[in-house]
């Protein structure tokens, strides 16, 4: 009786090893030393990965390759949300999905971060009449000075999780704004220096901040949503001004259909070049570790031809 009492036992016990085995194996993967960081779209991803380095586990909630404006969260994403120990979001108009979420992981150790806190922001250009009056352009970090508050409300929060490391984040911080003004100044100089100054877009009006920054006139076939569909009143204007200031290019947006881009060009036989918003990056750039300065330097270059740069 003694020897099945022990089997008995033995069994249990190695019953509870597999349970827990079992457990482990369902846990999120990463380093538990490391502090947990969500993510919503791209440019807070980068940011958050380059002031926390190998001292953070970053996870971008938005698969690559998806239009994030389009995009709703599973119960899976909540749950990867409610377990971090940091979620940032761009902001109400840009994530308003978010805010339900806010709500229920409030009272957990998950600390929110709304990156627009300090920044002005600028109303919506309506071409389509199905887009909410009153709401703002939430394409905050195409401004880089915006985009340096948004490091700074990212190395803050971050520091507040982890104190004994808050210099190391500082400074790292410090070094990419540092990279963000360099970058402000060559597009200062690279568009002062160029011919035309208008910038015709066929998407969704995403590079209002940039525009104003360098003092650019910004014309796009829709509205602040990709979703919102352009009436063809509203093509039909955009190919008279190309053709009336002699545009040579129209810009198209990456993620989404290029049909309308290339509707203006055919149109009007100008060109079609790239000027990415930096939402999201497909499934290849993604893996291949492309960076938020690395596209912006590229639409620099493109802006440089649209605009016919003359040095």
């Amino acid at each position: 009786m003694k020897k099945i009492l022990f089997g008995v036992g033995v069994i249990a016990i190695i019953i509870l090893g597999i349970i827990k085995v079992s457990n482990i194996a369902q846990k999120p993967k990463g380093n538990s030393q490391k502090i947990r960081i969500v993510t919503t779209i791209f440019p807070l991803y980068d940011f958050a990965k380059n002031i926390g380095q190998d001292k953070v586990e970053v996870l971008l909630l938005l698969p690559p390759g998806v239009e994030p404006h389009s995009f709703e969260p599973k119960p899976s994403d909540i749950a990867k949300i409610s377990e971090a120990d940091i979620f940032i979001y761009t902001g109400k108009f840009m994530e308003p999905w978010a805010q339900d979420i806010i709500k229920g992981v409030s009272g957990k150790n998950v600390k929110i971060i709304d990156s627009s806190v300090g920044i002005k922001m600028i109303p919506v250009v309506f071409h389509n009449d199905d887009e909410l009056k009153g709401s703002m352009d939430p394409h905050i970090w195409l401004d880089f000075d915006n985009a340096k508050t948004m490091v700074q409300t990212i190395v803050q929060a971050i520091s507040e999780k982890d104190k004994n490391n808050a210099n190391y984040y500082q400074q790292k911080a410090d070094e990419y704004k540092n990279k963000l003004f360099a970058l402000d100044v060559e597009y200062k100089t690279s568009l002062s220096k160029c011919k035309s100054t208008e910038i015709v877009y066929g998407g969704h009006y995403a590079f209002g901040y940039l525009s104003k920054r360098y003092n650019l006139k910004y014309l796009s076939a829709q509205g602040v949503s990709p979703d919102a569909q352009p009436t063809a009143q509203n093509l039909v204007q955009l190919v008279e001004q190309i053709k009336k200031d002699n545009i040579k290019y129209v810009f198209y947006e990456e993620l989404t259909s290029s049909k309308i881009a290339e509707t203006l060009a055919n149109e009007t036989k100008a060109k079609l070049l790239l000027l990415s918003a930096a939402h999201n990056l497909t499934k290849k750039d993604f893996e291949n570790n492309v960076s938020f300065l690395s596209i912006m330097e590229k639409n620099l270059i493109n802006l440089k031809i649209g605009l016919q740069y003359t040095d």
